[in-house]
């Protein structure tokens, strides 16, 4: 479906496959748009580092749902705070495994106005500095004409393309040994963003804003639609139901 729906350019390939051993990472890309995490686990599926995702606890409950998420051991995140322990050790395994963690370090899909990362949540940081897994930074562009942040249909004609930059894990190793306080881990997420934002900027071969969009500066929510819908206009086009 994806190959079919957009022509890709993958780059920097070879850093994954040129990380130390045969453990997991945690793999930390932009948001722009509600398709983002097909963009980037058709690449990492294709490059055979099975993708695991963070999911809510509640799709865990149903029957066969529920089975079908523990058997492919994706990640229930329980926001009441209760099953963090379970979470923990459903992501050691992947990462014992060879598995790749995929999270959105933004929470949600970018409120910068120009689809630049903004501020960034201390998730993956944490995760990062309590397993010592990697934390691959990873860029993609292209995907939000296919289907614009907060839009209600597919654009497909004509086709879009989509390139997907990976880079050098992040060096955190400064952090290690350090408490996991607000402090520690709020640094932390600020390394992992800066090399996300360069990667960005890298492919759209533009400089990123001085400082990042911050959410809470401009009585943003921190979670779900908060903008005006996508950028394409309903007249637009080739553009067919999500």
């Amino acid at each position: 479906m994806m190959n079919a729906l957009l022509g890709k350019t993958w780059l920097g390939t070879d850093r994954l496959r040129s990380l130390p051993g045969r453990g997991g990472f945690i793999a930390c890309p932009n948001h722009c748009t509600e398709i983002d995490p097909l963009v980037v686990g058709h690449m990492l599926y294709n490059l055979r580092r099975p993708p695991h995702f963070l999911a809510k606890a509640g799709l865990f409950k149903p029957p066969v749902l529920g089975q079908f998420m523990r058997f492919t051991k994706q990640i229930p995140v329980d926001r009441r705070g209760t099953g963090a322990g379970q979470s923990l050790d459903v992501a050691r395994d992947v990462l014992d495994e060879g598995g790749a963690i995929l999270i959105y370090p933004e929470g949600t899909l970018t409120r910068d106005p120009g689809l630049w990362p903004m501020k960034g949540h201390t998730g993956a940081a944490r995760l990062a500095l309590k397993t010592g897994a990697p934390v691959v930074p990873i860029a993609h562009w292209g995907a939000q004409e296919l289907f614009p942040r907060y839009a209600k249909r597919l654009y497909v004609w004509p086709r879009k393309h989509v390139r997907v930059l990976i880079g050098d894990p992040v060096d955190l190793s400064e952090f290690e040994g350090r408490p996991l306080d607000k402090a520690t881990l709020v640094a932390a997420t600020e390394k992992i963003m800066d090399a996300i934002t360069a990667l960005l900027a890298e492919l759209r071969g533009e400089e990123p804003p001085a400082e990042r969009w911050d959410p809470a500066e401009h009585q943003q929510s921190k979670h779900g639609r908060d903008v005006e819908r996508g950028s394409k206009g309903a007249a637009n086009d080739g553009g067919v139901p999500a």
